[in-house]
C-alpha cells in the first residue's frame, strides 16, 4: 500500500501507539521508504497516543511550521489522587489527601478553564531557556525560571468520572501544553492530577480517522 495520504503528497497520518517516541516514528518512515529527508509536526511524549504528522522528503519538512501552528484536540485521563514530578506517568508518583468530588464540581472547574489565559509551560518540557531544554534543567535539580505563554482553550469537556480518575476531552490553541491543565485542574478542585493517558484526535483539519499504525508503512 502507498502510505501517503491521497490528498497531501508527501504527508504521512500515523496514529503512534503509546511507548514510543516521535522520533521513532520518524526514523521507521525513514528506514522504510529509504528516504532521508524526513521529519514531524509536533511531537507527542512516549507515553501518548494519537495523530503524528510526519513530513517525507525535503519540500514538505519545510512545511512543519504551517502545522505547528493549528489548533489540535485531545482526549485525557487525570489521575486526581496523586501528582507526579512530570505531569505524566514517567515521574515520580505521590499519593495525595483528596477529598473525592462531584461530578458537578468538576464540570463547573472545567468551564472555568475554557478561554484565553497565560500558561506556564512545564517544567519537564522542551521549552528552551537561555538555550538548554527546560527538562535537562529540571532533571538536574535546577528550578528554570518559564515565562508564562498566552493559550486558548477553546473547549474543555467532562467524558466520564469514576474517582480518582476524570477524563475529558479539549480543544486548544498550539502550545498548551495538558500537562499543565491536569495539574490545574486538580489544584482547582483541591485534590492531586497529571495524566495518565493522553490521545492527541487532531491537528488543524486532519483526524485521526485518517491515520495509520506504523506497522502499515511500506
Amino acid at each position: 500500500m502507498n502510505p501517503l495520504n491521497k490528498h497531501n503528497k508527501g504527508i504521512l497520518f500515523i496514529d503512534k501507539p503509546s511507548g514510543r517516541s516521535s522520533f521513532s516514528i520518524v526514523a521507521e518512515v525513514r528506514r522504510k521508504l529509504d528516504i532521508k529527508k524526513v521529519g514531524h509536526a509536533g511531537t507527542l511524549d512516549p507515553f501518548a497516543t494519537g495523530l503524528l504528522i510526519i513530513l517525507v522528503g525535503k519540500e514538505n519538512t519545510k512545511k512543519a511550521a504551517a502545522f505547528l501552528g493549528k489548533n489540535k484536540t485531545y482526549e485525557a485521563t487525570i489521575d486526581l489522587s496523586s501528582t507526579s514530578t512530570t505531569g505524566d506517568p514517567e515521574g515520580e508518583i505521590v499519593k495525595v489527601s483528596c477529598q473525592p468530588p462531584s461530578q458537578e464540581e468538576i464540570v463547573n472547574v472545567l468551564k472555568q478553564f475554557e478561554g484565553e489565559q497565560l500558561q506556564k509551560p512545564h517544567m519537564f518540557s522542551a521549552v528552551k531557556i537561555k538555550g538548554e531544554r527546560a527538562y535537562k534543567l529540571a532533571r538536574e535539580g535546577k528550578q528554570p525560571e518559564i515565562e508564562p505563554k498566552k493559550i486558548i482553550i477553546y473547549k474543555l469537556d467532562f467524558i466520564s468520572y469514576n474517582f480518582p480518575f476524570l477524563r475529558i476531552k479539549t480543544k486548544v490553541s498550539s502550545g498548551t501544553y495538558i500537562r499543565v491543565l491536569a495539574e490545574d485542574i486538580g489544584k482547582a478542585l483541591y485534590c492531586g492530577g497529571y495524566l495518565t493517558e493522553l490521545r492527541r484526535t487532531s491537528i488543524g483539519e486532519f483526524k485521526i480517522e485518517e491515520a495509520i499504525s506504523p506497522d502499515d508503512i511500506k
